[in-house]
């Protein structure tokens, strides 16, 4: 199936689901993309497998999520190793012994990568979420067989990733695409603007992505769209979001998406997302 792309973490607003809905949105031709919150990686992936750009460039602000692309990418098979060590001894004590007794910034660069996805597939909904003092603080997920090592989808991301050029360190949306120049692709997957002003939880880091932020991103679209990027943004439906675009008003398009974050099942569901792009 074309859609059909590896899955490396689970990620709140992972685009897996909305490839269909992006493919005829894609520019025809991409030589060229930057992917600046890259997060659960779903556009990076399938526009690696599938449409296979001369040059990827991947970053994030996330410094665990960096990590793990990274040793995906490079070490793969020494990772398998330790998450099926992970999968072994998985149990509810492990898991908090994991989360709270192991210091990330303290293992090597394997083993961090293996402790964030181990996390990542047991912990509740696959939410990534930290502390005021950037500590994961996710309690476990009620799973019978967490998908733990996925060795088939690491091995495939593995392999794609070989073409991408992935940040080491946590960089700004605002950096990663100083570079980009025209006829290159930027898709922009920042942090959702929220929906009610008590609909957004906990950031991914420690750094919120409200006001400000959001206008600093919307700066940074126009810069690209003069420097004739193609530029693609997701974000959420709201006044906000539209009046911010409204001068792309004529490419601007809604798409639905699954919402699974949500403490109250009932408000799970169907939902439209605003796609904004420049051409």
């Amino acid at each position: 199936m074309m859609y059909n792309i590896p899955t490396i973490v689970k990620w709140a607003g992972g685009k897996k689901q909305l490839l269909k809905q992006f493919e005829p949105l894609f520019p025809k031709k991409i030589d060229r993309y930057f992917d600046p919150f890259v997060g659960g990686g779903a556009v990076a992936l399938y526009i690696l497998k599938y449409r296979r750009p001369k040059e990827v460039y991947l970053s994030d602000i996330n410094e665990e999520l960096i990590n793990c692309y990274i040793i995906v990418r490079d070490h793969v098979d020494q990772l398998i190793i330790e998450l099926r060590g992970y999968k072994s001894r998985h149990n509810e004590k492990e898991y908090y012994r994991v989360r709270d007794d192991l210091d990330p910034r303290a293992l090597p660069p394997i083993d961090r990568a293996a402790r964030f996805i181990y996390l990542n597939k047991t912990c509740f909904n696959g939410l990534y979420r930290v502390n005021a003092r950037g500590k994961f603080n996710v309690p476990i997920g009620n799973y019978k067989n967490p998908a733990i090592c996925a060795d088939e989808d690491l091995k495939e991301a593995s392999k794609l990733l070989q073409n991408a050029k992935i940040n080491p360190k946590p960089t700004q949306f605002y950096d990663a695409v100083k570079d980009a120049g025209k006829g290159d692709f930027v898709y922009f997957d920042p942090p959702y603007y929220p929906l009610t002003t008590t609909s957004s939880f906990t950031s991914y880091t420690n750094d919120s992505f409200l006001d400000k932020e959001q206008e600093k991103l919307r700066g940074v679209f126009a810069d690209l769209d003069k420097k004739k990027c193609n530029v693609m943004l997701s974000n959420s439906d709201t006044p906000y979001i539209e009046k911010l675009y409204e001068n792309y008003k004529e490419h601007t398009i809604k798409v639905k998406a699954t919402r699974m974050i949500n403490c109250i099942a009932e408000k799970r569901g169907e939902i439209n997302e605003l796609v904004i792009t420049n051409y």
